[in-house]
Parts: C-alpha cells; sequence; structure tokens
C-alpha cells in the first residue's frame, strides 16, 4: 500500500470513535511458515514484524490501550524447543523497541503470571517497563503466560483471603470490586477484539474483561496482517451498534 492509499484509508477513520481499547489474539504463526515449508519459529519472527507494524499504527492514530495475546498458559506445552525460541526472540524483541517505546511515548504493561517466565525474560520485562513507566500515550499491554480462567481463580483466591480477614464484606462484592482484582485493573474493557487465522473460539483470553467486546474475526495469518486490514477492521468496528444489552 502506497503513501497516498494510507491517507485515504486513515481519512475514512472517525477519530472520534475509535475504540479506547484494542486486544488481539494473535494467531497462524505456524500455519504461515507451515505454508511456506518453514520452520515454525520463522514463523513467530514474522509475526514480530506485524506486532511493530500494529504497535506503530495505533500510536498514530490514537489508540490509548493495546493488548496483545503473546503466550498463553496453555502455551507452555508446546514443545521445549519451541517455547525455548519464543521466549529467546521476546526478550530480543523488548531490547530492540525499547528505544522506539520511549521515543513514541509508549508505555509497556504485563499481564499474566510473570513469576513462570525464565529469569532473563524477567529481567529485561521490567527494565523495559521501568523506562517507559512515565510514557503517557499508547499503553502496550503484553499477556504472557496468560489464561482467563487462571486470573479468575487468582481473583476468587484474593478476595477470598480479604473476606476470611474481614477486610472485604461479602455483601458488597461489586462487578466493579471483581475487576479491580483483575490483571486490567484501572483500564477499560477492551472495546474491540480481532483474533486473526480464521479461528472462531476466544482461547481463554480476557474472559472477564470481553462480556460486551465487539468481536472481529479474519482469516488472515497473523505475519500478513496489514495496516490496511487493520483500518478496514476500525472503519467496520464503526459501523457497529454497541447496545450493551440495552434495546
Amino acid at each position: 500500500m502506497n503513501s497516498s492509499e494510507s491517507s485515504s484509508v486513515n481519512a475514512n477513520i472517525d477519530p472520534a470513535n475509535l475504540p479506547s481499547h484494542i486486544a488481539i489474539i494473535m494467531d497462524g504463526n505456524g500455519r504461515w511458515a507451515k505454508k511456506r515449508i518453514l520452520n515454525r519459529i520463522e514463523g513467530h519472527k514474522k509475526g514480530s514484524d506485524a506486532v511493530r507494524l500494529i504497535v506503530r499504527t495505533c500510536r498514530e492514530i490514537g489508540i490509548s490501550i493495546l493488548t496483545l495475546y503473546a503466550f498463553s498458559t496453555e502455551n507452555w506445552q508446546r514443545p521445549k524447543t519451541e517455547v525455548t525460541a519464543l521466549m529467546s526472540l521476546l526478550k530480543n524483541f523488548l531490547k530492540s523497541e525499547q528505544k522506539e517505546m520511549l521515543d513514541n511515548n509508549i508505555r509497556l504493561n504485563v499481564i499474566g503470571q510473570i513469576e513462570k517466565l525464565p529469569e532473563d525474560v524477567q529481567q529485561v520485562l521490567h527494565k523495559t517497563m521501568t523506562l517507559t513507566k512515565e510514557n503517557n500515550g499508547l499503553m502496550l499491554n503484553l499477556a504472557l503466560s496468560y489464561g482467563g480462567r487462571a486470573e479468575i481463580v487468582r481473583m476468587v483466591r484474593e478476595i477470598a483471603t480479604k473476606t476470611k480477614k474481614g477486610e472485604i464484606d461479602p455483601d458488597l462484592i461489586t462487578p466493579e470490586l471483581v475487576s479491580d482484582f483483575l490483571y486490567t485493573k484501572g483500564m477499560p474493557d477492551p472495546d474491540l477484539l480481532i483474533r486473526t487465522s480464521g479461528e472462531m473460539r476466544i482461547s481463554n483470553f480476557l474472559l472477564w474483561q470481553i462480556a460486551y467486546t465487539e468481536i472481529f474475526v479474519t482469516e488472515t495469518l497473523w505475519p500478513d496482517f496489514s495496516k490496511q486490514e487493520f483500518l478496514q477492521i476500525l472503519k467496520h468496528y464503526q459501523r457497529r451498534e454497541r447496545r450493551f444489552g440495552k434495546v
């Protein structure tokens, strides 16, 4: 897509009706590689290019929060060689993007069981989050070692513990209180969830938070996901009527 085409697509996006929070299930790296008779890791490497592109696009058009499903609790069950390669790729990606995050006012945040990640990856994550913590443009949430059910179990345990200690009255437990015990505390729920690769499932992602999220599934494999398609999805989102259960 040339610059004139890009400008035309951007011009058709209503800046007053942008989703505040976009979540993406980045699916299809392995299938992208298989179609090209490549190692799955090559698909993940190519997928990281799509991450850069979409992060830059969100920053460019003024999205407040982007949450990317990067590694699930179930992904630990993949072959050890693939998991090791993914962790190495994540660490190198974070190191390479630190300057861009600083230059473009992007704040990194992580949701999930960070303590289960390799120590060297944790160190880079914490360093990057510390370096970018004052940035107030786009918040980039990476869901790492994340599972929606595990998050809900964690929330229930914490609320139960405080209730047992007398710090929380069970009769005063509300949806707002529950949200305060999730990884996404203080964030608006996603307005839009995008899933690539055509799979019609949620895959244990943000189960509480997406109760009224608009969902868009594309057949495009994640490494092939383009800025043009992303903006077209936003145009489609802007044509939807969000009623939140009302008439």
